[in-house]
Parts: structure tokens; C-alpha cells; sequence
């Protein structure tokens, strides 16, 4: 099969690009072949590739699979594929590799967005760069969004965070943290999820994807704590845009009402 050719990003005044990275697998433990499931008519790694091209700060992006019908089918709606290893730990790793490919610098800004959420907005790639602009020694972001939904919070699947005063993340679980009593069916404190949307420094992506994987990472399965047990700061961003991931049949269902409202 023909593989896509990387080619160089056409911004070669500005000292940073921004380029979103989209990993994507289809032997999910989860959900096998989500990528291609349909939604609303079209495979849900369309919606996300559309989400991400309406991001004007974006000088490229490119979906990184080990797959080639998510890579024929990418093709197909007139998206970018790369084909990248298929041994890669995590999400990350498959777009430090796909990184690697398009020849970014080492200060370039890389986005990792899940080819899960299809639903996620375009603003919200805006503000995890920010950090990273604002602060040349940051070299990771990530966001977090503040829950409304009860049933998120025993749910394994919405991963929680909690985080310090300057915003640095102190520790993700799948468990619910901070823990307190819980009021009925609701909690009476603040508790975040993490909406799985990365942005890495590309020297740091490559650093990350190099480092063994930690006891915290292996037990929740959660790469970014990889960063964390290595002693890598990571600074979290509150997005005002919810973003639901697909794990199961049942959440397809809940994908196609949020979309068939929004239409």
C-alpha cells in the first residue's frame, strides 16, 4: 500500500507551528474498531478530523494509525494518514513517532487529540497551547473540564484529576478523587475530569515516548502519569467545552443525540 508522504508545514515565518496529531488503533480492549464505527451516518474518526480542521491555529494535522482500513478510510473523506508501528504503549508514542515523520523542530507545539471524541470543540485547542506560549519552560498541557453529569463521577471510564494552586496537576485516577462524603447521589465539591487532549513540546514528546513505563501508569493505565512518576510537571487548563469519549455501544448512542442537536 502507499503510505502518506510527510511534507513540510508552509509556515516558515513563525517560530512555533502548531501541528494536531490524531493517534488512532483499531483493536481497542474496549470497542473494537470504534474508529470506524458509524455516527450519524459518517465513521467517528471523520467528525473528529473535521472538529480539528476548524481550528485555525492549526498549520497541520494528520491522523498516525497502525491500521490500514482506518488508513484507507481516512483517505477515503479526502483526511491525512500516516502509518506508524503498531507496538506503541500509548497515544502518545504513536504521535512522537508521527511527529518524528513530519520533521517538526524541536519547539513546535504537538496536540494529541483522542480519536474518541468526536464531540470534543475546536476552541478547546486554543487554550491547552496557551500555557505553553505564555511559558517557554512548560512542556506539556493537558485539559480539564469541571463535572456536571453524576454518573460521571463512579464512571472508570472519566478519568479524574485533581491539581495545585498554579494549576499543576498533582495525580489522575480512574477512582474519584479528591474523595469525600458523598451527599445522596452528588458530591458537595468541585471534581474534574480529564478530557484526554494533549499538547507536548516535540523535544518533550519525543523525551516522553523514551521514558519506561511507571507502577502508576501501569495500574490505572493512564499514560500521562508516565510524565508525572518521571518527575514532569504538568500543567492542567479548565476548558468551558465538555468533551464525551466512546467506550462502549451505549455511548454511541449518547454521541448521536449530543450531534443530532447540535446539526
Amino acid at each position: 500500500m502507499l503510505y502518506a508522504q510527510p511534507t513540510g508545514l508552509n509556515r516558515p515565518n513563525r517560530l512555533m507551528n502548531v501541528v494536531a496529531i490524531i493517534p488512532c488503533r483499531y483493536a481497542s480492549k474496549r470497542l473494537e474498531g470504534k474508529p470506524l464505527m458509524p455516527i450519524l451516518g459518517k465513521p467517528m474518526i471523520q467528525w473528529v478530523w473535521e472538529r480539528t480542521r476548524e481550528a485555525a491555529i492549526l498549520a497541520d494535522a494528520v491522523v498516525a494509525t497502525d491500521d490500514e482500513r482506518i488508513y484507507a478510510c481516512v483517505e477515503g473523506f479526502g483526511g491525512r494518514a500516516l502509518m506508524t508501528a503498531p507496538t506503541h504503549r500509548s497515544g502518545s508514542d504513536r504521535a512522537a513517532e508521527a511527529a518524528q515523520a513530519l520533521g517538526l523542530k524541536d519547539e513546535d507545539v504537538v496536540i494529541n487529540i483522542q480519536g474518541d471524541q468526536p464531540t470534543f470543540d475546536p476552541r478547546s485547542l486554543s487554550e491547552v497551547i496557551s500555557p505553553l506560549i505564555d511559558d517557554p519552560e512548560l512542556v506539556m498541557t493537558t485539559l480539564i473540564y469541571r463535572i456536571t453529569d453524576p454518573a460521571e463521577i463512579k464512571d472508570p471510564n472519566c478519568v479524574k484529576c485533581v491539581f495545585d494552586k498554579d494549576n499543576f496537576a498533582l495525580y489522575f485516577s480512574r477512582s474519584l478523587i479528591p474523595f469525600g462524603p458523598p451527599a445522596a447521589d452528588s458530591v458537595s465539591f468541585d471534581i474534574f475530569k480529564h478530557l484526554g487532549i494533549y499538547a507536548f513540546r516535540k523535544h518533550f514528546l519525543e523525551r516522553f515516548a523514551s521514558l519506561p513505563q511507571g507502577r502508576l501508569e501501569a495500574t490505572e493505565k493512564l499514560e500521562q502519569l508516565r510524565a508525572m512518576e518521571h518527575g514532569y510537571r504538568i500543567k492542567v487548563v479548565e476548558t468551558s467545552y465538555d468533551s464525551k469519549e466512546v467506550d462502549t455501544p451505549e455511548d454511541i448512542e449518547k454521541i448521536e443525540m449530543v450531534l443530532g442537536n447540535t446539526s
